[in-house]
């Protein structure tokens, strides 16, 4: 049942991001308008266009970036990667949508911080309660029970596989740095995120390059087999589908585009045009899966990883595998440091997201609800540290499903009014240049 799911999934999405770039001329492709907006200045006070495109990066690059790529390749072959690329490129376009709307419907909340997201404009824009309400409480549960066990799962594993430690004590650091962090609210998380997301990025990019082109002569074969795997029409139902729908799928969880999480984080800053923040959230969906997830997925294909007979896969061993074959011991230790700043990276935002729903929810919720908010999230990161990752890879797939259907449902039926932002966004160009 949950294949044909995703087999819908699958449909709905590269439907609506085919639907999307051609109805806004291949929007995704503007990278002239993506750089400007980028680095535009902000009159407004606050988050930062740059500082909300950081939050979502944070929640990107987690362990879908090496885990679940290698997850990808283990299960649904090297051609995997390709259809990754392809729903990067394609649903980028939902990204830059989800954005726009998340924007234009953001609101103040009681401490005077912009918030917003899919919720917001399906109650908004569509008038339906009832939807929004499933949707809010859908993340909240994805993000909170989902996305952050599986991170901090993660975090744990890797540590064990270097140090001999144990688990629960991993665990605890977690929790008490985590809990550091979010106790500042969303200023202090943008901040963090702003400072660990450029560390870590440039860091995992330096070291995978190097790997990269110290096997150079190997990689124009390694890209042409990964494109003729994702052709392998030998066996249609074996071979074909199985590799498009996983490559999907990782390649979703790792970009969430179209899942509406972008949007969250595009609400939090106000800008005169939400169309601006459409174009900084479709860089978080290239550079996460185009850059991140294809340098990893060279990484392990170039390695022995089809001699590994692995039982309660994570995916991180395989990632662990790869980098030990290519740079010996080093190898263990820089995938540790790397999963440690992106998994935590990514349940910051994490956490921010289901804060973010939960004041949906209960949109009178007081600063002791919140804390004893906070105090059940630390319980359930700690419990998720020590349970079985393949148990957590199921329940974060199942809610991505679900949120993934939910937001691109809302996506279409709003699409006239992502229309008019987009068209009165380049009026307005029009008549600045015109003043010029």
């Amino acid at each position: 049942m949950e294949k044909i799911l995703w087999g819908i999934a699958t449909v709905v999405l590269l439907g609506s991001g085919f639907y999307f770039t051609i109805k806004l001329k291949f929007i995704q492709f503007r990278f002239k308008d993506i750089l400007f907006n980028l680095t535009r200045k902000n009159n407004n006070k606050g988050i930062t266009p740059l500082e909300t495109l950081n939050i979502a990066l944070a929640s990107r690059i987690g362990v879908g970036s090496l885990a679940g790529v290698s997850l990808a390749i283990y299960y649904g072959g090297i051609g995997s990667i390709f259809w990754m690329w392809v729903s990067a490129i394609i649903c980028s376009a939902n990204a830059f949508c989800e954005s726009v709307l998340g924007s234009k419907y953001q609101k103040k909340d009681k401490d005077d911080i912009y918030t917003g997201g899919p919720s917001y404009y399906i109650e908004g824009g569509l008038g339906n309660k009832p939807l929004a309400l499933i949707y809010a409480i859908i993340v909240t549960l994805a993000y909170i029970v989902g996305f952050l066990t599986i991170q901090a799962n993660t975090i744990v594993k890797s540590i064990t596989e270097v140090y001999n430690i144990k688990p629960y004590i991993i665990a605890l650091i977690i929790i008490i740095l985590l809990f550091l962090i979010i106790v500042r609210g969303v200023k202090g998380i943008a901040k963090a995120t702003s400072k660990i997301v450029p560390i870590m990025s440039i860091s995992y990019i330096f070291i995978t390059l190097f790997i990269v082109i110290s096997n150079i002569k190997i990689m124009p074969s390694i890209l042409i087999n990964i494109v003729e795997n994702a052709f392998n029409f030998k066996s249609v139902i074996i071979g074909f589908i199985p590799t498009l729908i996983i490559g999907i799928q990782r390649g979703l969880f790792s970009n969430e585009a179209g899942i509406g999480s972008g949007a969250i984080a595009a609400a939090t800053t106000n800008v005169d045009s939400s169309v601006r923040i459409g174009y900084v959230q479709m860089i978080g969906v290239y550079f996460t899966t185009l850059v991140i997830c294809t340098l990893t997925a060279l990484v392990v294909i170039s390695s022995n990883y089809e001699e590994l007979s692995l039982l309660d896969v994570n995916g991180i061993e395989i990632t662990q595998n790869a980098f030990h074959y290519h740079i010996g011991v080093l190898g263990h230790y820089v995938v540790m440091s790397a999963i440690v700043l992106f998994a935590f990276s990514t349940i910051i935002t994490g956490y921010f997201y289901g804060e973010s729903n939960l004041k949906y929810i209960f949109n009178k919720l007081t600063n002791k609800g919140i804390y004893v908010f906070k105090l059940l999230v630390l319980i359930i990161l700690l419990m998720g540290s020590i349970t079985s990752p393949t148990i957590i890879w199921n329940i974060v797939d199942n809610f991505v499903l679900l949120m993934a259907l939910i937001n691109i449902y809302a996506l279409i039926m709003l699409r006239h009014e992502i229309f008019a932002e987009y068209q009165y966004y380049k009026y307005k160009k029009l008549i600045s240049k015109k003043r010029r």
